[in-house]
């Protein structure tokens, strides 16, 4: 391999929200990678420092121009230049959206179990969280239409957050299910918000498809966030964009943006974006191939040496979704008595939907020998937890 996935580089001390956790413990909790940035993207930003000056920051077209390229050569949707909107993450230009596309005590629906910021964008801006789970057979999820309609349906639901692909169950929507969501959210009124910002971490040979890419009907209903934060562990740039179609809902948004002061790039952002799309995609090869065999590692894992655990099937993000229900009605419970007892810090299900109670969420996204130890110290805790009769 062309880039060393295997390196260890030490994250504490330099402010990580992900290694601000006591000396002994493992995180392997929030959505962020332990693997170095593509050099090729700090190469970027080192020039951008040897230059001196860091005043006030304008959007490039290179800038325009690599959000294009990048969807247009990898997920086949040709993007106007006018759609693009410039914000300093996805979950700034959510929160925008539901506070300027909305009205207090209207309903915001999501799919639980769903990631967990969600819901603060939603209660937090004064809004109702309405929730249509996702239906679990005990081997993975699909969408319980039935109910999605229904709730759709309710005059107050104004907005869909659509999270595309899925996290933390690491589905990928088909276009057929987009479709059939597009037109519901159409026929009732309900404005789309898509996700997308997993969207480049697909296992290799599996392809996401873009929401607004289905239909005239979804390109023209719907808010698009994306990102090479997520992708190229890149997220304290602060970069993203917003690929809005319809002029409406994009003039309205724009508006949003700015009235929230977070349409604005720093010195980092736009360069970084460039480099990350421009320079990045032998890198993002690799590192999909890398997150790809670590995943297979923990499922090899579960199924020789903890059994009781069933890893759902994940066919994008680098998150795992644990189904703790043969130890445990509470994984909350678990979770914690794991970081106690062997400090390894995961995340429990319950914080994306009562529906994920039963649930741990689990961040492999770290080299080999890093994962391995999060592995054997999971073992050594669920173990001691089993016999001590808690489950």
């Amino acid at each position: 391999m062309k880039y060393d996935f295997d390196k260890l580089t030490d994250r504490k001390g330099v402010g990580s929200l992900k290694w601000d956790v006591p000396e002994g413990e493992l995180p392997m909790w929030v959505a962020d990678m332990d693997f170095e940035a593509a050099p090729e993207i700090v190469e970027a930003l080192r020039a951008r420092v040897d230059h001196g000056i860091f005043g006030y920051s304008v959007v490039t077209e290179d800038w325009y121009q690599a959000y294009q390229g990048w969807w247009g050569r990898r997920h086949q949707l040709e993007i106007e230049k006018d759609w693009l909107v410039f914000c300093t993450g996805v979950v700034p230009a959510i929160s925008s959206a539901v506070r300027k596309l909305t009205t207090v005590g209207e309903n915001v629906l999501i799919q639980t179990p769903v990631y967990n910021i969600f819901f603060n964008s939603i209660g937090n801006n004064g809004r109702k969280i309405l929730e249509s789970p996702l239906i679990y057979d005990g081997v993975e999820y699909s969408i319980d239409f039935e109910d999605l309609e229904k709730k759709l349906a309710d005059p107050q639901t104004t907005m869909m957050f659509l999270c595309n692909p899925h996290n933390p169950v690491g589905k990928i929507w088909d276009r057929e299910t987009l479709a059939r969501i597009g037109q519901l959210c159409a026929k009732h009124h309900v404005v789309v918000l898509a996700d997308e910002i997993h969207c480049d971490l697909t296992d290799p040979g599996c392809e996401y498809v873009p929401f607004a890419s289905v239909s005239d009907v979804c390109r023209e209903n719907s808010i698009t966030c994306i990102a090479p934060t997520k992708t190229f562990n890149v997220a304290g740039l602060q970069t993203a964009a917003v690929m809005v179609p319809n002029p409406v809902l994009r003039h309205k948004l724009n508006r949003g943006l700015n009235t929230d002061e977070v349409a604005e790039p720093n010195a980092f952002a736009v360069g970084g974006a460039v480099a990350a799309f421009g320079r990045g995609e032998d890198w993002l090869e690799e590192l999909r191939a890398y997150l790809a065999d670590n995943k297979r590692q923990v499922r090899s894992f579960m199924e020789e040496r903890l059994p009781e655990i069933k890893v759902v099937p994940s066919q994008a993000t680098y998150l795992l979704w644990l189904d703790c229900s043969r130890i445990t009605e509470d994984a909350g419970e678990l979770t914690r008595f794991i970081r106690q007892d062997s400090g390894l810090y995961l995340t429990e299900g319950e914080e994306y939907g009562a529906c994920g109670k039963r649930f741990i969420r689990m961040n492999p996204a770290c080299p080999r020998q890093r994962l391995l130890e999060g592995l054997e110290r999971l073992e050594r805790s669920v173990r001691k937890y089993c016999s001590a009769g808690k489950a």
